[in-house]
């Protein structure tokens, strides 16, 4: 039996074939724990350092592995092992960096329940979204590959003066060292895509990931290595401690920089100090505070399970989880009494590695704190209209566990409406007009996601027109602002969602990994 493929898409997998090997997974994963994991830098396994903790969200007893405390020496090192490394990388040839790449993305496939488990134990994902993730980065290179091919390696022919007499190519070169810094809440697809559309294009990368999730890190570098990249193509270093990324930002050895997190760290951190001797290019991906929009001529009931999904889904730790919902007001209560039944009948607060759970813990206890600071606010300033709640008794006693939590009744520039919070809380507002709805939706900064619901063609085409977001879902249940795929959804935003205005996962992003040089060879 070929085994059932996960996608974002994916609500509930009755495979239980798949049920059983993940399980299986999970207890190898067991046998594991506690141990000393080390940086990749060159051909070394780097000890020595003193070491940081990562527990599980899921259970704070549960001690995943022991982490090197990187230094900025560290950062050094690994800078200079992908700068020895360039020469070799970058002339080796486009098709071999493809085939390299591409044995990568099927030893991802191959371990997807094996990675899977471990983004479960060490950030608290679901099976199903850990299971999507991983065959989402099998899918980021297999996409990024099939852009080289197509573009035969971005070397395209230009005009000529005369054929007799010129050749005229536009090539797309490396730059050189490029490093990656990656987030919590994806750390496979969102280190692996950068990584990969670098490497592609000849440089060479060296990445940190979260301290929320460094065993990720260890054994993607594993199969990055063992897929045959040359010693110094890919280099790991890990962080707790903030040096190691300051290092990877302020070093003049590093000659482009994929950021994904936080606008604060994103954009005042990353891409104001990074190019401070000439300009070199910076991708920061960062934020959104996504709205969706419900009105009165919507599927109800589709509208319902597409907000959930996306307000719910990961706790809503994700930069495109739907965390405002804007409702015509002659369907208000229609809307929250389906809202408040979906999210109850959908919504399985428990341990992740429960196939019946939807939400697992949050991340982390800074963030289990903000929820119930920002719970107090909602219900001080607002109405709380479902759930609020953190959970401590029996199963949940050891973990960062809280409800969804969905309110109302707070004006539109309160701090709820307008601040990321990166967490399960859920604002519904109301409009007359469409007009209206538009104007509450891009009154944010951000601009990365956005859903639509509606069966009425003209209000659709309005959507379209006026939203100021870089992905947009109309009448999609499967998540109202969540859930792109490589190659089917096109992944990037504007505003201060993102620099390039370019995205993950369409036909623009190895492009970005690569200078354009214009060559002419006169004949005779």
């Amino acid at each position: 039996m070929a085994r059932q493929k996960i996608t974002y898409t994916t609500l509930s997998a009755d495979n239980e074939e798949l049920h059983i090997e993940f399980e299986k997974a999970v207890e190898r994963l067991s046998a594991e724990f506690g141990k000393v994991h080390p940086q990749f830098i060159g051909a070394e396994r780097r000890t020595g350092r003193p070491t940081f903790e990562s527990r599980s969200p899921i259970d704070t007893d549960i001690v995943v592995g022991h982490f090197q405390r990187g230094t900025r020496e560290d950062a050094q090192d690994a800078i200079a092992a992908a700068r020895a490394a360039y020469p070799a990388w970058s002339a080796t040839p486009w098709e071999e960096r493809c085939a390299i790449l591409e044995r990568i993305a099927e030893l991802i496939s191959a371990r997807v329940y094996d990675l899977a488990a471990v983004m479960v134990m060490e950030m608290g994902k679901s099976r199903i979204e850990a299971l999507g993730e991983v065959e989402e980065s099998a899918d980021l290179i297999r996409w990024n590959v099939k852009q080289m091919r197509e573009n035969n390696g971005y070397v395209k022919p230009l005009g000529s003066y005369d054929p007799k007499k010129d050749v005229n190519f536009s090539v797309l070169r490396p730059y050189g060292v490029w490093a990656v810094i990656s987030p919590f809440n994806f750390p496979m697809a969102l280190a692996v895509n950068p990584a990969a559309a670098a490497l592609l294009m000849g440089n060479t990368v060296v990445w940190k990931y979260s301290s929320d999730t460094p065993l990720v890190g260890v054994k993607v570098t594993e199969l990055f290595l063992e897929g045959g990249l040359p010693v110094g193509a890919l280099n790991y270093v890990t962080g707790g401690g903030g040096s190691v990324g300051a290092e990877l930002i302020e070093n003049p050895g590093v000659d482009g920089i994929t950021f994904t997190g936080s606008y604060d760290v994103g954009y005042n951190m990353v891409y104001k100090k990074f190019a401070k001797t000439y300009p070199k290019p910076v991708i920061v991906e960062m934020g959104g505070k996504n709205p969706a929009i419900v009105t009165a001529s919507a599927d109800l009931d589709v509208a319902a399970m597409g907000v959930v999904r996306a307000a719910f889904g990961l706790d809503g730790q994700k930069c495109s989880a739907c965390s405002r919902v804007y409702v015509q007001e002659e369907v208000k209560d229609a809307f929250i009494a389906k809202l408040l039944e979906t999210t109850q009948r959908v919504v399985v607060v428990g341990d992740p590695r429960d196939r019946r759970t939807f939400m697992g813990p949050v991340v982390n206890s800074n963030a289990y704190e903000d929820y119930k600071r920002y719970i107090a606010k909602a219900r001080a300033d607002g109405q709380i209209l479902y759930g609020g709640n953190v959970l401590t008794d029996g199963p949940f006693a050891k973990g960062y566990y809280v409800e969804p939590a969905i309110f109302t009744g707070v004006p539109e520039d309160h701090e709820l409406v307008k601040h990321e919070m990166f967490l399960p809380i859920l604002y519904v507002g109301t409009f007359k007009t469409l007009e209206e709805a538009l104007r509450k939706a891009n009154d944010t900064e951000y601009g990365l996601t956005a859903g639509f619901f509606s069966r009425d063609e003209a209000e659709i085409q309005y959507f379209f027109d006026h939203i100021e977001a870089g992905v947009v879902y109309v009448n999609r249940a499967a998540g109202a602002t969540t859930g792109a795929w490589p190659g089917i959804q096109a992944f990037g935003g504007w505003k201060a969602s993102g620099s390039t205005g370019k995205a993950i996962g369409s036909y623009y992003t190895v492009p970005q990994y690569g200078r354009e040089q214009s060559r002419t060879r006169i004949i005779g």
